[in-house]
């Protein structure tokens, strides 16, 4: 290409035209049979369009209009070099719109054969993928799906889990692949995308998947145990009525049974900070969504305990109150009726999410429904209280 050609896209004639020429040929990748045109065209502009068409042009015109054939023709005959050449790098639109077509594709021919495939959540999930910006990406899609076959997993620690799946202990401790996981995951579960480590925690060990076993952990108080340290801890902890916070590496420790007929489990730390220091059933603390030590712990539970499960009265607390009680052959609801929730509703802050079921009280979630109003537990908490008040 001559110097002189090469001058052309910053000449004030030359730059605005070859823009518009070259987005052209990006839109219809590549082809010459078009116009391109300019508004409001400058002096320089105007003598260029005269010198390429051979046809006059007046001073003051609101448009000029040039074929892109007679474009290229004209720099090919003067410079040598057709218009692609100088209106150069012209991407191949069609051509890449076709390439994400087919990726897009591929995704959803790969997603069609994951076994979670068929199920409500994963369909909605797929819906919310970003299919485009996946395929531009280059994201290993593959490596998600992967992920998601091998969930629900049974406790097992996040690099341990990444190893065994995609053999790579870091494979999940950060980027998109574990973005989109956590997405997944979401829609699975029915709660929200986890904005911060706490919530990405405890999402994973949703799954089975445990991120830290220090950080996961269960609030108890007044839950006699025996085994090893950590049951004389408890017991101990119990016998002075002092909240304990058990994590789940103390629970893989030592075989732990706990010495209760009946364990209480609750979702807010204010119902087990207002009965601490008193003489109580036991009572355990999910602190939300159940952590991989609340399941532990509970795990432990002698044959035939009654565990007394409840939550916030909000579709999410009924979720995984149905959740807890399908969960646990020994679990009933605790303070989780309609009628319950109908003589607390009151002005309760209003309710969000996605309605859910509540098979052990259909009325309910129909109560619910009706106000439009969630409860939290500290509305209950002199009942709550009165239920684990031991009476001698």
């Amino acid at each position: 290409m001559s110097d002189a050609v090469s001058l052309l896209p910053g000449a004030p004639g030359w730059r605005r035209l070859l823009a518009a020429a070259r987005r052209s040929l990006e839109r219809t990748g590549g082809s010459l049979d078009g116009t391109i045109s300019l508004a409001s065209p400058g002096e320089e502009e105007r003598l260029v369009v005269i010198g390429v068409t051979g046809v006059h042009r007046p001073a003051g015109v609101g448009r000029v209009t040039v074929r892109l054939a007679e474009l290229d023709a004209f720099l090919r005959d003067a410079y040598g070099a057709g218009l692609a050449s100088v209106a150069g790098p012209v991407r191949d639109r069609p051509g890449e719109r076709a390439r994400e077509a087919v990726g897009r594709d591929a995704v959803l021919a790969l997603a069609s054969d994951s076994a979670h495939s068929g199920q409500p959540w994963f369909a909605r999930w797929l819906d919310t993928l970003p299919l485009t910006r996946i395929v531009r990406s280059g994201l290993p899609f593959p490596q998600v799906i992967t992920v998601l076959d091998a969930l629900p997993a049974d406790d097992e620690p996040m690099p341990v889990f990444a190893e065994r799946v995609l053999g790579d202990t870091k494979a999940l401790a950060d980027g998109p692949v574990r973005g989109l996981v956590l997405r997944a995951l979401a829609t699975w579960h029915e709660v929200a995308v986890p904005a911060g480590a706490e919530q990405e925690r405890a999402l994973w060990e949703l799954a089975g998947v445990v991120p830290d076993d220090l950080a996961s952990q269960v609030l108890v108080l007044n839950l006699p145990a025996t085994g090893g340290l950590l049951g004389d801890w408890l017991t101990s902890a119990a016998t002075a009525h002092v909240p304990f916070r058990v994590t789940l590496h103390q629970l893989r420790l030592t075989p732990l049974t706990l010495d209760a007929p009946a364990l209480f489990v609750c979702e807010n730390p204010a119902v087990l900070r207002a009965a601490a220091g008193r003489s109580t059933l036991p009572l355990v603390c999910t602190e939300g969504v159940p952590s991989a030590a609340v399941h532990r712990l509970l795990a432990s539970a002698a044959p035939g305990t009654t565990i007394h499960w409840r939550n916030d009265f909000d579709w999410t607390g009924v979720r995984l109150t149905g959740s807890a009680l399908h969960r646990y052959p020994g679990a009933t609801p605790w303070r989780m009726g309609a009628a319950d929730y109908t003589a607390a509703a009151g002005q309760g802050v209003p309710l969000l999410g996605t309605p859910a079921a509540t098979p052990w009280d259909p009325s309910l979630a129909e109560a619910i429904a009706e106000s439009g109003r969630a409860v939290m537990e500290e509305r209950l908490l002199d009942i709550l209280l009165g239920d684990l008040t031991i009476r001698r």
